[in-house]
């Protein structure tokens, strides 16, 4: 993937900036790392990739909150609009760390709020985070959640960790920006069960508003559909037995294909 990676032209951070999309819609598709080589390579002409300090696939880690009855997790399993999840989202390579507040509208689109998380550490990470007002800095996180959020963050606590590689694509109009996860890997810290999803691939392609995107035609080509995948849900369906799951079953049974035909073709 680094060899295919490494043929594209780049684009630092500093030309990211305009690229935010903190108000955007969004569309992801799961596959195989031996289709996603397919695409890599269709695309090399439309796209450039992000580089930073020399690296095209970025180390990321990611804790989710949720309440004590898994409120969160429900209400989006049950397909309610108007949706929120609570993370901590890390980028390992650079030290960067966020306190997130995403929100789905009734509309589709996904607003993300954020505040730097000062001296978190994702290589070890504290999983007995509470959003009490304990110090000023804990102070200026319940002013940011008191804000953005719907739920009492004082409920909240961590129930879910993931690690993955990304590799961000951006086309050369600069109207979109296409995340690809590798590597896949979650830890539930209220059961203590492991998960590792290698092998699978999940692409977002990410528009404010409905730009042309040179990548969903080759998406199309290669016959990689749209499919929902919340990394939250789908980690914890997969790593909490207790929860229900019935409106995820189609995805976790594409998840279980997927990851069959990895194994056959290695």
């Amino acid at each position: 993937m680094e060899n295919i990676i490494r043929t594209y032209s780049p684009i630092s951070l500093g030309e990211m900036s305009g690229i935010k999309l903190m108000n955007r819609t969004d569309t992801k598709f799961v596959t195989t790392v031996d289709r996603l080589r397919l695409l890599l390579t269709l695309a090399h002409d439309e796209y450039r990739a992000q580089e930073v300090d020399g690296r095209r696939i970025a180390s990321y880690y990611t804790a989710y909150f949720d309440t004590p009855d898994n409120n969160m997790y429900i209400v989006h399993q049950n397909g309610h609009a108007g949706r929120q999840k609570l993370r901590i989202r890390s980028y390992v390579d650079t030290g960067l760390n966020f306190l997130e507040v995403k929100t789905k509208n009734n509309h589709g689109r996904t607003k993300k709020k954020r505040v730097d998380m000062v001296g978190f550490d994702p290589t070890h990470p504290d999983h007995g985070i509470r959003f009490l007002r304990q110090d000023e800095q804990f102070r200026s996180y319940d002013a940011f959640l008191s804000k953005h959020l719907r739920y009492d963050p004082t409920v909240l606590t961590e129930h879910l960790e993931n690690h993955f590689r990304r590799i961000t694509l951006v086309n050369k109009a600069k109207t979109e920006r296409v995340t690809i996860d590798t590597d896949l890997c979650f830890h539930n810290i209220k059961t203590d069960r492991d998960v590792d999803l290698t092998g699978l691939v999940i692409i977002e392609v990410k528009r404010d508003g409905l730009q042309p995107s040179p990548i969903l035609g080759m998406l199309r080509e290669l016959r990689i559909k749209p499919s929902g995948f919340s990394k939250y849900c789908m980690g914890s369906a997969l790593t909490n037995p207790s929860l229900k799951r019935n409106n995820f079953k189609e995805r976790l049974r594409l998840v279980e294909r997927l990851l069959s035909t990895t194994k056959i073709n290695n």
